[in-house]
């Protein structure tokens, strides 16, 4: 995966490092301050890696984006319920159309060798231990 300029700064917020364009810092901006649904994540750590579980549920793959570099993930998915025409809502629990969580990683991790899958609104993300970070074994020598 590519990295991308963005950083997590102290208070949890997460800053462009880089200025690449006012229009698209602008649109990235208001994103991050509209509300948003944190979905809900688990992550199952083993001695090569870690594996991160999100449910989206309603988030169709081509409204999910995950920006994953060195040290942070951010994943935002927009949520499309398709309502038939020229109907409306009587009743609805969900307000916020979005789904926004993001992490900071540990340097232990290798975002250049990461795999991500999504079925049927779960993600599932897979970031491997880098190399110096896996356990090695040690052959013990008898004199």
């Amino acid at each position: 995966m590519a990295e991308n300029t963005s950083i997590t700064t102290g208070n949890g917020e997460h800053t462009n490092a880089v200025n690449t364009s006012n229009a698209n810092n602008d649109a990235r901006v208001a994103a991050r301050q509209e509300p948003a649904l944190t979905p809900a994540v688990d992550v199952i750590e083993d001695a090569s890696g870690i594996t991160l579980f999100a449910d989206l549920p309603g988030v169709p793959k081509d409204k999910l984006n995950l920006q994953l570099d060195t040290d942070s993930l951010i994943i935002e998915g927009e949520v499309a319920i398709d309502a038939p025409e020229n109907m409306q809502s009587s009743h609805a629990e969900i307000k916020v159309p979005r789904y926004r969580r993001s992490f900071t990683l540990s340097k232990e991790l290798d975002a250049e060798n990461a795999a991500a899958e999504f079925n049927h609104g779960v993600l599932k993300l897979r970031i491997p231990k880098a190399a110096h970070a896996q356990p090695k074994k040690i052959q013990i020598s008898v004199t």
